[in-house]
């Protein structure tokens, strides 16, 4: 498969860039997590997911209701094997890499999530993540209509009014805003929340060389995104790549809005000083 410089053997993210739906999430969080350790083998990540499948088949088949199977689900990851929220999660990208929130116990709500996703899976249950403003979570269908699953909350499980009104206060938005997102998120938006939140992470740590490796992977998936690019730019002057963020500021400078322009131009300059410098 042809794919983004730099990121060949990343299968699912591929998919993602060629605009594919047969993803899977779970490779595709791998992928993003190899990025801070190259050598990660992603098998033991893959057989804990089969494993907690095995475990938790009985006690799903035997719940009498949807919800039943669910409360399943949530007793079995949160009770059994201890997997929860964390406010210190959200400020280190290892509450992002699925192997190590399954070490540590701890994650964020979209790393969780998936995890959640990936067992129900094994077992059955059909669970798709949702992109909800500030707090990730999780949807099931049942006969009885939709329920939320709040994987960060050890799987407290939510009618779509408790799910409206609890993220509109958290959010602080609208409930009916809270009610656009209530759809199933594709792989896609998935992998960019992901990215994004990864982005905000090593940008706080002023880690400016993975923040250029995750910018470089939202560009690939958003290329006409102008927001994108000048993040793309903007960063890879940070990382001591002023030669690339040449050419991207000098592509900027075309369609920037107005306000933009005195910055990028700064930007610019400095790029181009940095850059004789050198030579």
């Amino acid at each position: 498969m042809a794919g983004v410089p730099g990121f060949e053997r990343d299968r699912e993210f591929q998919k993602l860039v060629a605009r594919r739906k047969d993803v899977d999430v779970t490779i595709a969080a791998l992928e993003l997590a190899r990025d801070a350790e190259p050598g990660l083998d992603f098998r033991p990540t893959l057989e804990w997911l089969d494993a907690c499948g095995r475990e938790l088949a009985g006690p799903v088949a035997r719940a009498r209701t949807e919800r039943d199977a669910l409360g399943e689900l949530a007793r079995g990851l949160a009770d059994e094997h201890g997997l929860a929220g964390d406010e210190d999660a959200y400020a280190c990208p290892e509450g992002s890499f699925l192997h190590r929130v399954i070490e540590t116990g701890r994650g964020i709500p979209i790393s969780l999530s998936v995890l959640y996703m990936a067992v129900a899976q094994r077992v059955g249950i059909d669970l798709k993540g949702v992109s909800t403003p500030m707090h990730f979570l999780a949807r099931s269908e049942t006969v009885d209509g939709p329920v939320f699953v709040d994987a960060y909350g050890r799987g407290r499980l939510l009618e779509p009014n408790e799910c409206i009104e609890w993220i509109s206060r958290v959010a602080g938005v609208p409930r009916s805003s809270v009610r656009a997102t209530l759809k199933p998120a594709t792989p896609r938006i998935i992998v960019i929340r992901m990215l994004n939140n990864l982005k905000a992470v090593y940008a706080r740590q002023e880690d400016w060389g993975s923040a250029w490796t995750v910018q470089r992977r939202l560009s690939a998936l958003e290329p006409a995104s102008y927001q994108e690019r000048r993040d793309l730019a903007l960063i890879s002057l940070h990382a001591h790549r002023p030669g690339q963020a040449i050419d991207l500021l000098e592509s900027c400078l075309k369609s920037c809005p107005d306000d933009e322009r005195p910055v990028l131009t700064g930007h610019l300059n400095e790029a181009r000083r940095l850059v004789a410098r050198w030579n």
